[in-house]
C-alpha cells in the first residue's frame, strides 16, 4: 500500500537483542530461566495472599495486585521476544505492536499508581495506627485499586493512540526487543518533537507525580519513625517498608532513567538493557525481596507447603 509515493508501515522488525550470534542460545535460556521465575514467584505470592487468613489485610491485598501486575507486565513483553530469538523474521505487525504498547503502558502506569496506593497504606498504618481500620476499609482499597486501572487504562489508550496515527513510511527495524515509545518515535516519517515534548509531560504526571506521592509519604513516616523512643520499635517498624521501598527504588530508578533523560543521552543498546532491568529482571526480584523481608509472608509459605505435605 502507498501514499504520496511513500511504502506505509504495516510489520515492524526487531534487531536481534545482541549482534553476537554466538551467545543467542544462552541469552534465550536465560531470558527464558528468569521469565519462568517471575511466573512461579508472582503466582505463588498470589497464592498465598488469598488461602491464608492471616493475610488477608490491606498490605497484601496491594501486594496480590501487584503480583498480577507483574505478570501480564513481564508477559506483554518477554513471550515474543523468546520467540524472536529463533525465528529469521524477528517482528511483529502494525496491530500487533500497538497492542503490545498499549498493554505494556496500561501495566506500567498502573503499577506506578498501585505503588503510590502501597506507600499511603504504609503511611497510614505508622502514622495513624489508630484509625488505619477506618482510613483503609476494603472500599477504600478497592476505590484504590480502581482508579489506579482508570488512569492506566485511559492514559495507555490515549498514548498509543497518539503514537499509531504517527504516518510510519520506512525504515521498520525497530532497535529494541519490544514496541517502545523511544524507538517507535525514531521510525516516525514526520518531525515528532511536539509528540516528545506530549510524551514527556504524560511521563511528568503519571510517572513522577505518584512517585513524588511515595516520597511525601515516606517522609511523613520517617519522621514519626524517628519520633519513637524505642530502638528495637523503630527497626520492626521500618522492615515493614523496606521491601516496598526496594522494590520503588528497582522500578522506578530504571524507568525514569529511560524515559525522562536528556535526549543527548538516549543509547539503544543502554536503553535495552534498562527495559529489560524493569521488564523483567524487577519483577523476577520482587516475589524474593517480599518473601525474604518478611516474616509473615514467610510463615504463610512454610504453612502452605506443611499443608500440602500432609495432604
Amino acid at each position: 500500500m502507498t501514499s504520496r509515493n511513500h511504502t506505509v508501515v504495516t510489520y515492524f522488525q526487531f534487531l536481534p537483542f545482541s549482534s553476537i550470534p554466538e551467545i543467542q542460545g544462552s541469552l534465550f535460556c536465560l531470558v527464558l530461566l528468569m521469565y519462568l521465575s517471575t511466573l512461579v514467584g508472582n503466582i505463588l505470592i498470589i497464592m498465598i495472599t488469598i488461602v491464608d487468613a492471616a493475610l488477608h489485610s490491606p498490605m497484601y491485598f496491594f501486594l496480590k495486585n501487584l503480583s498480577f501486575l507483574e505478570i501480564g507486565y513481564t508477559t506483554s513483553t518477554i513471550p515474543k521476544m523468546l520467540a524472536n530469538f529463533f525465528t529469521k523474521r524477528k517482528g511483529i505487525s502494525f496491530l500487533g505492536c500497538a497492542t503490545q504498547m498499549y498493554a505494556f503502558s496500561l501495566l506500567g502506569i498502573t503499577e506506578c499508581c498501585l505503588l503510590a496506593a502501597m506507600a499511603y497504606d504504609r503511611y497510614v498504618a505508622i502514622c495513624h495506627p489508630l484509625r488505619y481500620t477506618t482510613m483503609m476499609s476494603w472500599n477504600m482499597c478497592f476505590l484504590l485499586l480502581a482508579v489506579s486501572w482508570l488512569i492506566g487504562v485511559l492514559v495507555a489508550l490515549g498514548q498509543t493512540t497518539f503514537i499509531f496515527t504517527l504516518p510510519y513510511c520506512g525504515p521498520n527495524r525497530i532497535n529494541h526487543f519490544f514496541c517502545d515509545l523511544p524507538p517507535l518515535l525514531k521510525l516516525a516519517c514526520v518531525a515528532t518533537y511536539k509528540n516528545e515534548i506530549t510524551t514527556y509531560i504524560i511521563a511528568v504526571l503519571f510517572v513522577m507525580v505518584p512517585f513524588l506521592l511515595i516520597v511525601v509519604s515516606y517522609v511523613q513516616i520517617l519522621h514519626t519513625i524517628f519520633k519513637m523512643p524505642s530502638a528495637g520499635g523503630k527497626r520492626k517498624t521500618l522492615s515493614t517498608c523496606f521491601s516496598h521501598l526496594v522494590v520503588v527504588t528497582l522500578f522506578y530508578g530504571s524507568g525514569i532513567v529511560t524515559y525522562l533523560r536528556p535526549k543527548a543521552f538516549y543509547s539503544s543498546s543502554s536503553n535495552k538493557l534498562l527495559s529489560f532491568s524493569y521488564t523483567l529482571m524487577s519483577p523476577m526480584m520482587n516475589p524474593l525481596i517480599y518473601s525474604l523481608r518478611n516474616k509473615e509472608v514467610k510463615q504463610a509459605l512454610k504453612r502452605l507447603i506443611a499443608k500440602n505435605i500432609n495432604m
